[in-house]
Parts: structure tokens; C-alpha cells; sequence
């Protein structure tokens, strides 16, 4: 090839190396401008008293709420932030569980996992958690006890599913069901990432037991069952996605195969931007190709005016839409 030639056939290459330098730059300082007006919304909305309401208009904090929101407002060193974690310290109950809200009975319900998560990722040395993890390990969904195990077992067998794979209810004495399992699951998994105690590493064996042996046939998961008298469940996105996020470590399993199958054509389809917030979280954490085109979605759907969303959602965009990816992402596992 003659010198000319070669520098006719770099030149280009050269251009287009410098044309997408030019669209990732332009990229992240748009990400970066919107990633400050959720974070800025979002501290607009905090209560007096601190953390979030899970309602407009409401003057309780709810702990679901709180926990997404510190979760965004990780770096920031403005009152909001500090307000919540005293928030999580006062609300905390005696067995080291959390509440549904503040002032709620004294009773730990599934944000407990929830409120674990978002205090390990924005300031870990601000409580012990030992009896938060007690707690966590020793609830389960009443299937796990025998007589429930031998009711579901041999006379309701309307609803399919094996009772000895249980995992974790929305509150003590139910059944489980997807969404605190997989929260419950992230949170083990984050703080026992290898030599586990043998009753931490079976009940994570047994949470995750369970989400497979409960995923929709074909699908993805609905928010308990995937079968009912017979019939398949429809599965659900928001459902799905967190189920997948406690599934990152086992992506090999057909179930997981399935599901991000299921996800990347529903999500595709979808318009709401709380679920194509979990989505993206999915994607990002399995490093699915979808991760991409989700975001963009997720952008695109939040580029009207704010105010109209709730915190969850934009606190949940905020997360996803993170240029730094998954070294920010609270519901890391590995």
C-alpha cells in the first residue's frame, strides 16, 4: 500500500475517534446536568424532620422512600443527607430491624434489608448491624414452618410452588414474596461476599432456591407465584428486574437466561420511568447490552418537567442514569 493510500484510510478512522471522544463527552456532561436536577429535586422534597414521604403531601417519612433517596445522595454533604441517616437511627427498633414508617409499631418488616443496604452505601460506620442481619436471617415466609409447609403440601394446592424453598415476607407471619427476597438476598450477599457463616450461606441458598422455583414459565417473575390454579402468571417489569439484581451471581440458570430475554423486549415496549429505571439497574448489573438503549429511554422519559414524578422514581433514574455505572450502583453485588 503506497503512503498516500495509508493516509487516506487513517484519516477517516481518525476523524471518527475524535467525532465519538466529542458525543461521549457531550454525553456525560448531559448525564451529569441531569443527574444534579434529580439530586437537586429530590433534596427539595426532603421533610423538615428528615428523609422522604412515600406520598405528596404526607408529613411521615417512609423508610422504601428514604432508602432510595440516600441512596442518590450518597457524595452529598447537604442536610438532607444527614437528616436521613439520623432519620434510620431513631427509627431503628431494638432487634435491629426497620419499620414500614416512622412511627410505625415496633415490629421489622422488609425494609429492614432496604435500610441495611442504603446505610452501608452512603456511611457504613453509622450503626452496627449485626443485629440487622440476625434479624434478617432468622425471618422467613410462613411456608418455612411445617405446618405450612404440610398445608401447602398436601391441601392448598391452588397456588404451585415448593414451600421448602422459602425466602422473606413483606412483613413477620406471611408468605414470601419476590421483592423483599431479593432485597433481602442483595443485602446478605453484599456483606457476606465469601466465607459465610453456614446458616447465613443457607439461607441464601434457600432465598435464592425460591426466586427460581417461582419465576413465570417463559418469563420473568410476577410478585409471588409464577403458576395459580393452573395458569401462568403474567410477570411484571419492576418485579423482574429486582428479582434479576439478586441474580447477578447466578446468571448461568435458565430462569435468569429467560428472564433478561423477556425484559429487554418488554422494557423496549415500556414508557413508565420507574420501570425502565429498574430495567436499567438490571441491565447494568448482569452487563447486558440493553443497559444502553434502556438509559436513553430512561432519559428521554425524564425530560419533562420534574416535579410530575415521584421520589421513588427520580431517585431510582437517578441511580441508573449514573455516569460512573456500577461503581455507584447500591444494589451491587460483586
Amino acid at each position: 500500500m503506497l503512503p498516500e493510500e495509508s493516509e487516506r484510510l487513517e484519516a477517516p478512522s481518525l476523524c471518527m475517534s475524535v467525532d465519538r471522544q466529542i458525543f461521549c463527552l457531550k454525553s456525560l456532561i448531559f448525564f451529569m446536568g441531569l443527574l444534579e436536577e434529580l439530586q437537586s429535586e429530590i433534596e427539595r422534597r426532603a421533610l423538615p424532620g428528615g428523609g422522604w414521604a412515600s406520598e405528596s403531601g404526607r408529613s411521615t417519612a417512609g423508610i422504601e422512600m428514604t432508602c432510595y433517596a440516600l441512596m442518590t445522595l450518597r457524595d452529598d454533604r447537604g442536610p438532607a443527607r444527614q437528616k436521613a441517616i439520623d432519620l434510620f437511627v431513631r427509627t431503628r427498633n431494638q432487634d435491629g430491624s426497620w419499620p414500614a414508617f416512622e412511627g410505625d409499631d415496633p415490629e421489622g418488616c422488609w425494609t429492614t434489608a432496604l435500610a441495611v443496604m442504603a446505610l452501608r452505601f452512603a456511611q457504613p460506620s453509622v450503626v452496627p448491624f449485626d443485629q440487622a442481619f440476625r434479624w434478617l436471617v432468622n425471618i422467613r415466609g410462613r411456608e418455612g414452618d411445617w405446618f405450612w409447609n404440610w398445608k401447602f403440601r398436601t391441601v392448598d394446592r391452588g397456588v404451585r410452588f415448593n414451600p421448602s424453598k422459602y425466602g422473606w415476607p413483606w412483613f413477620p407471619g406471611t408468605v414470601s414474596w419476590v421483592v423483599p427476597t431479593a432485597f433481602s438476598l442483595i443485602t446478605l450477599q453484599q456483606a457476606f461476599s465469601c466465607c459465610r457463616a453456614e446458616h447465613v450461606a443457607k439461607r441464601v441458598r434457600l432465598g435464592t432456591e425460591m426466586l427460581l422455583d417461582r419465576a413465570c414459565p417463559g418469563d420473568g417473575w410476577n410478585a409471588g407465584n409464577g403458576m395459580v390454579f393452573g395458569a401462568a402468571l403474567n410477570a411484571h417489569i419492576d418485579t423482574t428486574a429486582i428479582a434479576l439484581l439478586a441474580l447477578v451471581i447466578d446468571n448461568a440458570e435458565p430462569a435468569v437466561h429467560q428472564a433478561l430475554n423477556w425484559l429487554r423486549v418488554t422494557s423496549a415496549e415500556c414508557s413508565s420511568p420507574y420501570s425502565l429505571a429498574w430495567s436499567a439497574l438490571a441491565f447494568l448489573m448482569h452487563k447486558d447490552r440493553a443497559a444502553k438503549l434502556c438509559i436513553a429511554r430512561l432519559q428521554e422519559a425524564m425530560s419533562s418537567d420534574l416535579s410530575i414524578f415521584n421520589t421513588e422514581t427520580l431517585s431510582l433514574a437517578a441511580i441508573a442514569i449514573n455516569p460512573t455505572g456500577s461503581t455507584t450502583n447500591p444494589f451491587k453485588v460483586i
